[in-house]
């Protein structure tokens, strides 16, 4: 098994998540167990209430499973105490989010840098340069958000997330505020954040356009690994969300 895990970025076994006790217990998550395979563009997808983004979420460690193990790299998080897991998402995690939760009074330069800084880190400046190229910011980073537009905003929320040179990214619906060809150029630069800088990225989404931009598409039902696509295109990702039944489980 040490093995396997050396070529995963992460990984779930058996994960479990269950919320309230009872008739009042709910399952978002049902015995799930996953690779996340480094250097790859993973999207996860599945109907509303799947347990898409409750997987994501557990596997950054940002929520606790019920039952099951999880691994980011070589450390199992699963038990993790609040101090080293914090420290784990802080060096070897990025996320991207809908809302790019940038502080309005710091530049996109020191937005992109805070993680570090607040750390103590100091950024390798040929690699910082590189993921500023690739986003297209090198003419942003003394604009400050207020002065960017949506698109340049996740630009640089990207960006941040790539700069400390994590494991893995996680990305939650990155494009879901954004007009369609501002998600597109964002979903161009995770790709290119991928093919050009060898990162490693999960993301969440709902739309069969956005994961057609992945590697590997995981898809979810009812809080269980139902199906996995290879090399998708945006018509095949929507033929296989169309065969979910109105229970969310798989045709």
């Amino acid at each position: 098994m040490r093995g396997t895990r050396t070529a995963v970025a992460a990984r779930a076994e058996g994960v479990v998540k269950a919320y309230g006790t009872g008739e009042t217990r709910v399952v978002a998550l049902d015995g799930v167990s996953v690779d996340v395979e480094r250097g790859v563009f993973t999207a996860i997808m599945g109907p509303s209430g799947s347990g898409k983004s409750t997987l994501m979420h557990c596997l950054a460690g940002l929520d606790t499973v019920t039952s099951g193990r999880i691994w980011v790299g070589e450390t199992e998080i699963t038990g993790l105490g609040d101090k080293k897991l914090t420290r784990l998402r802080r060096d070897g995690i990025g996320f991207v989010f809908q809302a790019f939760n940038l502080l309005p009074t710091l530049s996109a330069g020191e937005n992109i840098t805070l993680p570090m800084d607040i750390a103590g880190r100091t950024p390798d400046p040929d690699w910082l340069r590189r993921v500023v190229e690739t986003v297209g910011l090198t003419d942003r980073l003394r604009h400050r958000p207020g002065e960017l537009s949506g698109g340049q905003q996740q630009r640089v929320a990207v960006a941040r997330a790539l700069a400390a040179r994590p494991g893995i990214i996680f990305a939650d619906e990155p494009t879901g505020n954004l007009d369609s060809r501002t998600g597109a150029e964002i979903l161009g630069f995770l790709r290119r954040s991928v093919d050009d800088l060898g990162q490693t990225i999960v993301m969440v989404t709902h739309d069969p356009v956005a994961a057609a931009h992945a590697d590997r598409i995981v898809f979810l039902a009812d809080g269980r690994v139902v199906d996995e696509m290879r090399e998708p295109t945006a018509d095949r990702v929507l033929d296989r969300m169309r065969r979910f039944d109105a229970r969310g489980r798989a045709a």
